[in-house]
């Protein structure tokens, strides 16, 4: 029993970056951005949150410079996106490249370097005491909760709120959207940015929660996963909690299989052919439309072409 529950803490962690990072990427994709850049705004994240808590000492001011740092990274991809018109694939994977490329550089100094605070769990009262639950959902860092809380705010507001239709609109028929008045271009820009910022949150959250110490390829290919737990969550911050403890899960359970033999390295590739498979099976325009993706996802919108 106690096996069990320490490995359900540990995917409990290591899905809650997956999970920030994929409602924020639900966010952009549902205006109509595809953003492909999370990895570096991830890596950014991490970088920043981790160095600023060293010289601050104070995790949250270090999780809030993280969030910052993917928000600015995210409104490069939207400039190029949304101002200019470009190409959201190129754009998104060139902002990978540029963040983790950046994270790298910054990070060179801190290789090695013990952090002096981080976050910690916080036992809920009452609730933690609760035999086999408490222990796993109930005993838990602080950003954990703050997840949960923020995927179904935005569940809430994407599906329940004004704003919610409006970014839905935006995403599905800028057209449409536009000839009732709704002001495309800023809901893309805010949409984006916020994504961006959940990308942060998610990398500060590396450093900060899941590993207290900073190496390079910190990340390790986390924002290509949550590119796929966006698809798998059909566009919803709700199914997006569910995605992304599995693929938590599957994560925890590479070093849980380890002693019966199998290799390291195809271990270690699991939650990336998951990925790829996902990936590939969604391909298809026909089979993105049935999962419920946004009718413009990728398409720039240029105001008055019919």
């Amino acid at each position: 029993m106690n096996l069990i529950i320490s490995i359900l803490q540990r995917t409990m962690v290591a899905g809650t970056p997956l999970l920030l990072g994929t409602v924020g990427e639900i966010l952009a994709e549902r205006s109509g951005i595809l953003n492909l850049g999370i990895e570096g705004m991830m890596a950014l994240g991490a970088i920043v949150g981790f160095s600023i808590t060293y010289v601050t000492k104070n995790p949250v001011i270090g999780v809030v410079a993280g969030i910052l740092a993917g928000g600015v990274l995210s409104l490069i991809h939207a400039f190029v996106s949304i101002t200019i018109k470009g190409n959201q694939t190129l754009s998104g994977l060139a902002i990978a490249m540029i963040g983790s490329g950046l994270a790298g550089m910054l990070g060179k100094s801190y290789i090695g370097v013990a952090l002096p605070s981080k976050f910690s769990e916080i036992a809920i009262p009452g609730l933690s005491n609760i035999p086999f639950i408490g222990p796993i959902l109930f005993n838990r860092d602080p950003l954990f909760y703050i997840g949960i809380i923020l995927a179904v705010f935005f569940w809430f507001l994407l599906f329940k709120t004004r704003w919610g239709i409006n970014i839905r609109s935006v995403g599905e028929n800028p057209k449409a959207a536009d000839a009732l008045g709704v002001n495309v271009g800023l809901i893309r820009y805010i949409s984006t940015f916020i994504g961006g910022c959940f990308a942060g949150f998610a990398g500060a959250y590396l450093t900060l929660a899941y590993m207290p110490n900073w190496i390079e390829g910190m990340t390790g290919g986390r924002g290509w996963i949550v590119i796929a737990l966006t698809i798998f969550a059909q566009w919803n911050p709700l199914r997006a909690i569910l995605g992304a403890y599995i693929f938590g899960g599957v994560d925890v359970l590479q070093y849980i299989l380890q002693p019966l033999g199998i290799p390291v390295p195809i271990l270690k590739m699991t939650p990336y052919i998951v990925t790829i498979i996902i990936l590939l099976i969604t391909a298809r325009e026909v089979i993105r439309k049935h999962l419920g993706a946004p009718n413009a996802l990728g398409e720039p919108f240029v105001k008055g072409e019919k």
